[in-house]
């Protein structure tokens, strides 16, 4: 290949000495990005709630030969938040993954399951995003992930806390897009169809659920986890420095036929 086709690449998609932060990347799809990113150059910081849950992509991520530091956090705790994150001035991306949901008829939905689900899919990583952006405004310069959903865009039965929760990160997104521009932070989001993931493990049980969802999607099958990678390095890299307060659908077109 031709040397400039390869120095175009590099600049507008490669991550090589960058520092990737990436919230639940244990399993799913924060480790499927933290990975994505390993294989372009990427040096990574992992956070999950138990950070011996992180050793897989860890070593998945070290024979990739990225450098990676991996850190127990529960970001429900604002306090544990700033104390872990706040001495990490470098981080060029952040990917705003970790999140968690349970299946409920909103009749039975009591304040505890609301307040772990927000806590963590909103505030939490709300508050991630405004620690780790200090750093990042100091050098004029990051790019910001938030893990959004369809939900963020229409109403899923049995799922309100989430639905409330991821609606909110959308709005979040444009928000801080608009308020972070002049410090240098563009703030982007990705919606992610269906996905195999442990916390669509429930529906994926059922193989008349995986039929009738499947025959919706334009493209004829779900989503493969590989499958969020491309957009994500897209919007973390120069390629989208232009792009700030978006969010990219990745959901095989489903959305767009509803």
């Amino acid at each position: 290949m031709d040397n400039s086709i390869d120095k175009y690449l590099a600049e507008q998609f490669g991550f090589r000495g960058r520092k990737i932060l990436v919230t639940g990347a244990s399993r799913g799809i924060g480790q499927a990005l933290a990975l994505g990113f390993a294989r372009v150059g990427a040096d990574l910081v992992l956070t999950a709630r138990d950070a011996a849950s992180l050793d897989d992509t860890a070593a998945a991520a070290r024979d990739l030969g990225a450098a990676v530091q991996c850190l127990g956090i529960d970001q429900r705790d604002v306090g544990a938040v700033r104390a872990q994150l706040a001495g990490l001035r470098d981080v060029d991306v952040l990917i705003n993954n970790a999140g968690i949901e349970q299946v409920c008829d909103a009749a039975d939905i009591d304040e505890a399951l609301w307040d772990r689900i927000v806590d963590t899919n909103l505030k939490g990583a709300f508050f991630v995003a405004q620690t780790v952006a200090a750093g990042m405004a100091v050098r004029g310069a990051g790019a910001i992930v938030n893990l959004a959903s369809l939900t963020s865009f229409v109403g899923v039965p049995t799922a309100v806390p989430y639905s409330a929760s991821k609606s909110g990160v959308l709005g979040m997104t444009r928000a801080l897009a608009a308020e972070w521009a002049p410090k240098g932070i563009r703030v982007n989001a990705i919606a992610p169809g269906y996905f195999h993931t442990g916390l669509t493990d429930v529906f994926y049980e059922d193989p008349d659920w995986v039929a009738a969802m499947t025959a919706k999607v334009p493209l004829g099958r779900l989503g493969k986890l590989d499958d969020l990678i491309g957009a994500v390095l897209f919007l973390g890299g120069k390629a989208s420095a232009y792009v700030t307060g978006q969010c990219i659908v990745i959901d095989g077109g489903y959305l767009s036929t509803i």
